[in-house]
């Protein structure tokens, strides 16, 4: 008796080896129809899987990560079959499923064009009307590898020579086509309900720049046309929203081939910065955090001691300095345990919470930059808390509420994710397993639902990470906790305890934002452009009529200012309508707008970027409405 037990605890039992599907097929033909692949005592196999085996079982619909990903995995492999069928000569690469979509990488000797992509579009359509079943297979390495070489298929040999040998290859077969995969697929090509190509783009093969360039092509694929349709509405709203575009328009920042990857902010973008770091220091002075500030390079012995040499120097900048050598940080975190270093603490003095807006670099591969989401310098908003080991709770609690408190006052919800160790770590298994279990006890504390990432930490410590979603549905990591008992271990950090003896303190690792920049660019793609007026670069804007209203447009200008309002006056001799349009496209929260009658009456006629047409109204009362909007940081987008 084979007993398999459902997600909501009830238990099927079968009296002889049964196919996932055909466990679907009894819950429910409904489920059936929608099923897309099982998840089998946690991992996800195919629907034709044979349980032999008394497991848990979980149905996999679109819904789920695991059925989206198995369908999207589908669809690369039907963009490969695709491009076979119309171009023999081309060779395959690899092809995996990402986050709303999937992506295969071809070496070509011909650019694909949107012409060709819509060709390759159109085949795809015929290969899942066609609804070939998928079939898996395993063979030997070594015939694998000859499988491979008699399709002249050299990208795939070189990953099989990756493999360990006595280990068996994964294929999957669909009609002609057959490709090395770990899978996991649906069970045919009609699956795949609708499906769209949306771009071609360079990669190095294995993300080596040394290795050559492929052309790599991105789609999306559903499970129904409805939602295709919707993702693709997104998709153009995300064009319209699109930071770099705005940041064009609005004259924030730009991005010069004197320097790829190094952001320029413009004088307007530098208001929005300071906004946002003049919020940051006010709210860790609230919460008790005191603000360094570290060098940018420092000797490369320091990278050495704190491990990053080991695990992070392909991501490095380095220098010399009177014939040594030096590195350019690429985080915050060896100088603030060297600013903690620099006294002996007591136990009265934690924790201890030093706050840094540091600039850091890191190289990134020119193919990866994009605006000022992937940059290779940016500000990390970073905080390292020095605690005794019975306040790690306590502080890891007191990060999340903060978060919280930032993200919702910009609008974002978000989710939270927990990494665990991985391969590459620093520190024993006692460590690692009290650092996980005190951020696990944290979360519990919050009250956080969360998802484990198995492996995915930092090489020091786990952490838990917060991804931002905005007003399209897309998620955006920023805000992480990394908990550390290695980095005060390699630089023998101390404080003195309460019997007079020297202690290891623990270390906290975090940020609100990520980085200034990438903040400033999910912000701006948040808003449209559209920034609360808080922090808008222009609060507001004095439209005048006509020349008779300009010496009243000066003197409510100069009241403004004396508030610490940001204010432009348009004195231009210009129609008004042309004046309001302009200050529209500014995406300024406030028009006032003065013609004889304000003049006459010393009021103002009021438009706000929101709402219209507010009418007339005291000056008064304005500056009362706009000074509250400024103070609490009202959203008015």
């Amino acid at each position: 008796m084979i007993n398999v037990t459902l997600k909501d605890g009830k238990v099927l039992e079968f009296e002889a080896p049964v196919k996932a599907e055909d466990v679907a097929k009894k819950i429910s033909m409904g489920l059936y129809k929608n099923a897309l692949a099982a998840k089998i005592d946690g991992e996800v196999k195919e629907l034709f899987t044979v349980i032999d085996k008394d497991c848990s079982l979980e149905i996999l619909t679109f819904e789920d990560e695991g059925g989206r990903e198995s369908l999207r995995h589908t669809a690369s492999h039907i963009l490969a079959q695709a491009v076979k069928r119309l171009f023999p000569d081309v060779k395959l690469a690899i092809g995996p499923a990402i986050d709303n979509g999937f992506y295969y990488d071809f070496d070509a000797d011909f650019p694909i064009t949107p012409e060709i992509l819509e060709k390759i579009e159109k085949e795809m359509e015929k290969i899942v009307k066609e609804d070939l079943e998928i079939e898996r297979f395993e063979l030997p390495r070594d015939a694998a590898i000859k499988f491979m070489q008699e399709r002249d298929e050299n990208y795939k040999v070189e990953l099989i020579g990756d493999i360990p040998e006595g280990e068996n290859i994964s294929f999957y077969k669909q009609g002609e086509f057959v490709d090395l995969c770990a899978g996991p697929h649906v069970a045919s090509t009609g699956k795949v309900k609708a499906i769209k190509l949306l771009s071609v783009a360079g990669a190095y093969w294995r993300g080596n720049e040394k290795n050559k360039m492929l052309q790599r092509v991105y789609g999306t694929a559903f499970s129904k046309k409805s939602e295709l349709e919707e993702y693709l509405n997104l998709l153009e709203e995300a064009k319209k929203r699109d930071h770099r575009k705005i940041g064009k328009e609005l004259e924030l920042f730009a991005i010069m081939e004197e320097g790829p990857g190094f952001p320029f902010f413009l004088p307007k973008g530098m208001v929005i910065r300071n906004e946002l770091e003049n919020f940051w220091r006010e709210e860790h002075v609230k919460r008790g955090y005191k603000e360094v500030k570290t060098p940018i390079i420092l000797n490369e012995a320091l990278w050495h001691r704190s491990g990053h040499w080991d695990h992070y120097k392909e991501n490095m900048y380095f220098t010399k300095i009177d014939e040594q050598d030096f590195a350019v940080k690429p985080m915050n975190c060896p100088g603030g345990i060297l600013v903690y270093k620099n006294t002996m603490h007591s136990y009265r003095e934690l924790p201890l919470r030093l706050g840094e807006l540091g600039l850091v670099h890191r190289h990134e591969i020119s193919g990866a930059l994009h605006g000022l989401m992937r940059v290779r310098c940016f500000t990390q908003d970073d905080a390292h808390i020095f605690m005794l080991p019975s306040q790690i709770k306590d502080e890891v609690l007191g990060v999340i509420n903060f978060i919280d408190y930032v993200y919702k006052l910009f609008g974002f919800e978000y989710h939270v994710e927990l990494s665990t160790r991985p391969e590459n770590s620093m520190g024993s298994d006692e460590d690692w397993e009290h650092a996980t279990n005190s951020l696990i006890e944290a979360l519990n504390s919050a009250g956080l639902n969360y998802k484990v990432n198995e492996g995915d930490g930092a090489f020091y410590g786990p952490k838990i990470d917060f991804h931002l979603k905005d007003c399209l549905g897309r998620t955006w990591q920023c805000g992480t906790i990394q908990l550390d008992f290695q980095m005060p271990e390699r630089f023998d950090l101390h404080y003195i305890g309460e019997d007079g003896e020297k202690h290891r303190p623990v270390m906290i690792h975090r940020v609100i934002f990520g980085s200034i920049e990438r903040f400033i660019g999910i912000l701006i793609e948040q808003y449209a452009g559209a920034f609360p007026t808080w922090l808008s670069p222009v609060q507001v804007k004095i439209l005048p009529v006509t020349d008779r209203a300009n010496d009243y447009a000066r003197e409510l200008e100069a009241k403004l200012k004396e508030m610490n309002i940001r204010v432009e006056s348009d004195l231009r001799n210009e129609k008004i309508g042309y004046k309001i349009r302009e200050a529209q496209l500014q995406k300024v929260p406030y028009m006032i707008i003065l013609g004889d009658k304000e003049v006459e009456n010393k009021n103002i006629s009021l438009r706000s970027r929101r709402e219209g047409d507010l009418g007339s109204m005291e000056f008064e009362a304005f500056l009362s409405k706009i000074t509250e909007e400024i103070d609490k940081k009202i959203s008015n987008v």
